[in-house]
């Protein structure tokens, strides 16, 4: 087996109430057959509990019995009516509980009332399990309500939601793309860039995103983003694309956990029981029947999310750069993708049907407040997001399929391609080769603090715009080696070791190489 490690967290999530309520007892039979099915397969596996579901009796019984060898338990936080009221908080929401971010998350409500709600759904963990949670868990959580558990009980492991854009009414847009990240305290949805800004527990990213398709799904014909995205995850509900279907399962653990990763492979699987077990249970079977093959083939380690929160904090100082790769699309052979993350930018390397650009750079900056650190949302929707250089979704529009492409210098022919390579060069820097059929090729190498780029000519690399939007950064200035922008009151610039700027848009080689470094102006 590759020494990198393969992880696999099953993690499930209890509500007590759900905005679409399932027929009575079926959330409860649900998680029953979600026991019976890690039970099966004698697999370990976290359970995250939300407060309501911890005053339901069935719930206080039967959490405690578990095997704690094979089962951990820790908190789901979202906001409901009963956690609220029990806080002396008034329920705004329309429902016993309201998924609109005003409602059913920390950002709505105040500080002094986050924290009443934490010490609240710990001290009743606490009452029923008879400890306080070690991870902790929700789609969308803020910093002072991260920091604030952190500080006062302490924790093995975070979890968040995929980066999305609108699903669900939120935004989480340009950060750590998979795997893991030591947080900054300032922004917990930014990596930490320094030890004195970083908190100290890992923040996993759930869900299992399709890396090919995921990033832009929802781009409409003419290249312009769809409001919100749908999901195309391990999730098993998901049947057309994503968990529920065998043929993208098989394509996305092959792919996943190829070993093409720096520092290690990582999945979450799993599902909340408010989906109900009908629509989930072909989708889980068929995944714990592949999970256990391979685990007996020795190709992943199933292990509980605060397990892995233990391994990083004892492995990793501080954030490894990562990355995430795929040969294929499950249903196209002619496609691929490479994520590469470190603690001071993301970049996604991505081919299709010959062509190859960057398909999204953004660069991380810890000093970035987080929106609702003294700040009440008041709406259906909140962002969190970090500075973007270049984004294939966002920035697409007018027929313009954003991202940065590749051109010949003399010629001015776009540069094609017929395969991918990773090569994995040690100390968290990488190559990534997009080669073509007349032997040449065109070298990213990455490492975590910029990329350098060569050929064997001369190129230019083009930063292709389809549309004008908030979204888009403001050009300051630019010479022959530095872009100045400014994204949201953030001033940060693209600053070049090698080859030159033609304009804001364009960068030629020198003696066929690029260089980049991203610089924060603070």
């Amino acid at each position: 087996m590759n020494k990198k490690r393969r992880i696999l967290n099953i993690v499930n999530f209890i509500r007590g109430y759900d905005s679409e309520p399932q027929p009575k007892g079926e959330t409860y039979r649900t998680v029953l057959e979600q026991i019976k099915l890690i039970d099966k397969y004698n697999f370990k596996a976290t359970f995250l509990i939300q407060y309501d579901a911890l005053t339901f009796p069935e719930y206080q019984k039967l959490m405690p019995s578990l095997d704690s060898s094979r089962y951990e338990t820790g908190v789901w936080f979202e906001i409901h009516k009963p956690l609220a009221e029990d806080c002396g908080i008034k329920w705004r929401g329309e429902r016993e509980w309201d998924g609109r971010v005003q409602y059913g998350f920390p950002m709505g409500y105040s500080r002094e009332e986050r924290a009443a709600m934490v010490n609240r759904l710990f001290e009743k963990f606490r009452d029923v399990m008879g400890f306080y949670p070690r991870v902790f868990g929700s789609w969308f959580f803020d910093s002072f309500t991260v920091r604030y558990i952190t500080e006062k009980y302490g924790l093995d492991a975070l979890c968040n939601c995929k980066e999305q854009y609108g699903t669900d009414g939120y935004t989480l847009w340009g950060g750590y793309y998979g795997q893991a990240y030591y947080p900054s305290k300032t922004n917990v949805f930014i990596p930490a860039q320094s030890k004195e800004e970083q908190l100290n527990v890992p923040l996993f990213r759930m869900l299992g995103s399709d890396q090919v398709y995921q990033y832009d799904c929802g781009m409409n014909e003419d290249g312009s983003a769809r409001a919100s995205q749908s999901v195309i995850t391990l999730e098993p509900v998901y049947k057309k694309a994503g968990g529920g279907l065998p043929q993208w399962v098989d394509w996305y653990l092959k792919e996943n956990y190829n070993g093409e990763c720096l520092s290690f492979c990582y999945a979450q699987a799993g599902q909340e029981n408010s989906f109900g077990w009908s629509a989930m249970k072909d989708g889980l079977n068929y995944q714990f029947k592949e999970f256990a093959r391979l685990e007996k083939e020795n190709k992943i380690e199933i292990e509980t999310l605060g397990e892995s929160g233990k391994w990083f904090k004892n492995t990793f100082a501080s954030t490894p750069a990562s990355a995430i790769t795929a040969h294929s699309a499950f249903d196209d052979p002619n496609k691929d993708s490479a994520w590469y993350c470190s603690k001071n930018y993301r970049v996604n390397l991505y081919g299709a049907g010959g062509r190859f650009r960057i398909r999204d750079l953004h660069i991380f900056d810890d000093s970035i407040e987080d929106p609702f650190e003294n700040n009440i949302c008041r709406e259906n929707y909140a962002v969190y997001e970090t500075l973007p250089v270049a984004d294939g979704f966002l920035f697409s529009g007018n027929h313009i399929i954003s991202g940065i492409y590749f051109a010949d210098k003399d010629t001015g022919s776009e540069l094609l391609y017929d395969k991918m390579e990773f090569e994995d060069c040690g100390k968290g820097r990488c190559k990534v080769s997009f080669a073509d059929s007349a032997g040449g090729a065109v070298i990213f190498s990455l490492n975590e603090n910029g990329i350098t780029v060569s050929r064997n000519k001369d190129f230019i690399m083009e930063n292709r715009i389809g549309r004008v939007s908030e979204y888009l950064p403001a050009v300051f200035s630019v010479s022959d080696n530095e872009l100045a922008l400014c994204y949201k009151g953030k001033n940060y610039c693209v600053k070049l070791s090698a080859g030159k700027f033609l304009s804001e848009k364009k960068i030629v080689s020198e003696h066929g190489v690029i260089g980049i470094k991203f610089l924060l102006k603070r």
